[in-house]
């Protein structure tokens, strides 16, 4: 692609040296640049990417974007933007071709919920035969593929390209899950939103956004960006769903179950093996009965039918969808060995994401609820404290533990978990995760439940920059199959 045509997304920016050249590819790394290439200088948090200019050129570098001026050998073209975040969102949109322009992109963001939301909105699309791919926590679908991801939204031009690959693989909608940095950092600008969901929003990533405000802030920012003629879906139960209302151009379509809303759940039935609850919206009533467990599937529910019925599905095939629907990798998944007890795995990962799971359990465990958890490194250290007091008040069993420690020394994430706890009696310590598991499927009796949160479907476990081979759902089953053999 020439590069004055994808210059006409960026009409604030100056240019020094020819446009009238080809762009054989974009990178904002340095050692991704190829002959013929498009360097983009961003800074990072660690890194500026202007000190890599020089390297880039060297590489072969046609054109480098940048915020200030830069040495360059002649005949490299130097473009000048405000923001190269910005620019290069721009750039890998107009790159492959405006890909959001050829599908119905739906946005979920919220705190807890996304990754439940978004594939439940695929599954309801796909069996009203709308072919819909997802972009989330767990991966990129498309069809019976999926692509692993390093981050819930992608970085800008692999997040185009992958809706590049999905518009060429013949998809016609996208659910992707929309993170608060990915916003902050203009990952999805360019983006053409069709649809927007929020699902609810507490304490998470105040290492990153420092405030709740600022959180909600970004949050918002999706519901400024969906097209008039979409559609914004709300939680009107969580205080923040009216400030996403208010943000949107777009019609609003309001679910809860306190409050009055179009999508409204009630008669709310919650057992071990599922629920049943009643739906009533302006296309009729359903009744609707799901293998999903808790209060919050309901809600996370509710937002993929108001999406279905924004979308023109057929009601009658709502209820047949959500009965079939097995639930998704690492949300409140079952581990079964025959065992006279309960184990689940959940990403459960914040204060509200722990005290939804323990309350669910609360509903039905007859037994104890026994708790394996931790606290990731690197990034919000004020939610530690809380998710300790947390499954003190909800738990009869904590087994705290290592979860993704990062740079991090395990035992003062560990500490600053148990300054939350005031009685500690029933409280274990064990920094080894594997050894944790062992521990609470070790200490289970008939009845008991024992809930392993916080990393969910990962299968990795990250101790000081290095990703370890280590899935919670794999070391479950191990130690459920090693105590049965005795």
């Amino acid at each position: 692609m020439r590069l004055d045509c994808l210059l006409q997304d960026l009409p604030a920016a100056s240019v020094r040296g020819r446009t009238d050249i080809s762009v054989s590819a974009l990178a904002s790394r340095h050692d991704a640049v190829s002959a013929g290439g498009l360097f983009v200088a961003v800074r990072g948090f660690t890194h500026d990417g202007h000190s890599f200019v020089p390297e880039a050129v060297k590489r072969g570098a046609a054109a480098v974007v940048v915020e200030r001026e830069v040495e360059v050998p002649w005949g490299v073209t130097v473009v000048r933007a405000p923001d190269t975040r910005l620019a290069l969102a721009l750039l890998s949109s107009a790159y492959y071709g405006h890909p959001s322009r050829r599908l119905r992109v739906i946005g979920v963001t919220g705190t807890n919920g996304k990754g439940t939301t978004a594939y439940l909105i695929e599954a309801l699309l796909n069996a009203a035969g709308r072919r819909c791919g997802i972009i989330g926590t767990m991966g990129a679908k498309m069809g019976d593929r999926t692509l692993g991801l390093d981050r819930t939204t992608p970085e800008a031009p692999d997040l185009q390209h992958l809706m590049h690959a999905m518009v060429e693989e013949g998809l016609g909608h996208v659910v992707m899950e929309v993170a608060s940095h990915a916003l902050t950092l203009h990952r999805v600008a360019g983006t053409r939103f069709l649809g927007a969901v929020f699902t609810n929003l507490t304490q998470d990533h105040l290492d990153f956004h420092k405030t709740l405000d600022d959180y909600r802030t970004a949050k918002r920012r999706l519901f400024e960006m969906v097209e008039p003629s979409g559609v914004s879906i709300v939680n009107v139960d969580d205080p923040s769903g009216e400030v996403m209302a208010r943000a949107s151009r777009a019609r609003v379509v309001r679910y809860g179950i306190e409050q009055p809303a179009e999508i409204r759940a009630a008669d709310i039935r919650l057992r071990l093996d599922g629920m049943d609850y009643v739906v009533h919206s302006p296309a009729g009533t359903m009744r609707i009965a799901s293998r999903l467990q808790g209060r919050f599937n309901v809600y996370n529910s509710l937002a993929a039918i108001a999406v279905a019925l924004a979308e023109g599905v057929d009601p009658a095939l709502i209820p047949q969808v959500l009965a079939a629907f097995a639930g998704v990798p690492g949300r409140f998944e079952p581990v079964d060995e025959g065992q006279g007890f309960g184990v689940v795995v959940d990403y459960a990962h914040t204060p509200d994401g722990l005290e939804n799971v323990l309350r669910t359990a609360r509903d039905f465990v007859r037994g104890r609820t026994i708790v394996v958890f931790g606290a990731g490194g690197d990034r919000d250290r004020t939610k530690r404290p809380k998710m300790g007091a947390i499954v003190e008040a909800l738990s009869d069993v904590a087994i705290v533990t290592s979860d993704n420690p990062r740079t991090e020394e395990p035992m003062a994430i560990i500490e600053e978990i148990l300054a939350g706890i005031r009685e500690r009696a029933s409280v274990e310590v064990e920094p080894d995760r594997r050894q944790a598991i062992f521990r609470a499927i070790a200490l289970a009796r008939p009845g008991d439940f024992v809930i392993i949160a916080g990393k969910g479907h990962e299968p990795y476990q990250e101790i000081r920059g290095v990703r370890y081979p280590f899935d919670d759902r794999l070391i479950a089953r191990e130690a459920l199959t090693q105590r049965r053999q005795g």
